[in-house]
C-alpha cells in the first residue's frame, strides 16, 4: 500500500470489480468521465485481465484510512523513453466529493510517480464543465497548458477539453505531508 494523509493506495483486486460496475454505471460519475456507455461485468472482467498484463499502466483502488473503497487513480502511457504519464482518477463514492480525498490521492501518486518511478511529467485531460477537479489539479500543482476546443459533447453540446500538466521540479508536497 502506498500511504498519503486522507487515503492508501493499492492493487486492484478481482473482487472490486461489482463496485467499478456500481460507479461505472452511475451516470452522475460517468458524466465527468470520458466513457458514456454504461458497462456489462463481461466488459469490466475484460478491461481488468488487460490491466494486469499492461506493461505501460498502473490502477490503483483508492481507499480512506478506514479501509473503504472510494475510487479509482492511475497512471496510463507511461513512456520510460519520456519519463512521462497519464493520470486519471474518478472518486466513485459521491458522499466523498469535495472533502480533499482526490486531491490527497493525486498527491499521493505524484509522490510515487516523481520521486520513486523517476518520472518527469504527469499530464491529465479534464473538461470545462468541472470546476472542482480544475481547482483539484491546481492545488496539485497542475498548470492548464492546452485546450482542445469542443472536443466533448454531452447533453446536446460541445465542450472544450483542458491539458493539465504537472512536472517533477514542479510537485511540492504541502506542509507537514509525510513523504
Amino acid at each position: 500500500m502506498i500511504h498519503g494523509e486522507k487515503v492508501r493506495l493499492r492493487a486492484i483486486e478481482r473482487e472490486d470489480i461489482p463496485r467499478f460496475l456500481k460507479w461505472l454505471n452511475d451516470p452522475g460519475v460517468r458524466h465527468y468521465l470520458s466513457m458514456y456507455l454504461p458497462l456489462s461485468r463481461a466488459q469490466e472482467e475484460e478491461w481488468f485481465e488487460r490491466q494486469l498484463k499492461n506493461e505501460r499502466g498502473r490502477v490503483f483502488a483508492i481507499e480512506t484510512m478506514e479501509g473503504e473503497h472510494i475510487g479509482n487513480i492511475g497512471l496510463h502511457d507511461i513512456s520510460w523513453k519520456d519519463r512521462c504519464a497519464e493520470l486519471g482518477i474518478f472518486i466513485g463514492e459521491s458522499d466523498f466529493w469535495g472533502q480533499g480525498y482526490g486531491t490527497d490521492a493525486i498527491r499521493t501518486l505524484l509522490r510515487l510517480a516523481f520521486q520513486e518511478m523517476g518520472l518527469h511529467r504527469v499530464s491529465l485531460r479534464v473538461f470545462d464543465f468541472n470546476p472542482r477537479a480544475i481547482r483539484c489539479y491546481q492545488k496539485c500543482g497542475f498548470r492548464q497548458e492546452g485546450c482542445l476546443r469542443e472536443a466533448h459533447f454531452t447533453e446536446g453540446r460541445y465542450h472544450d477539453v483542458l491539458i493539465m500538466s504537472v512536472l517533477d521540479r514542479e510537485f511540492i508536497l504541502p506542509e507537514g505531508h509525510s513523504g
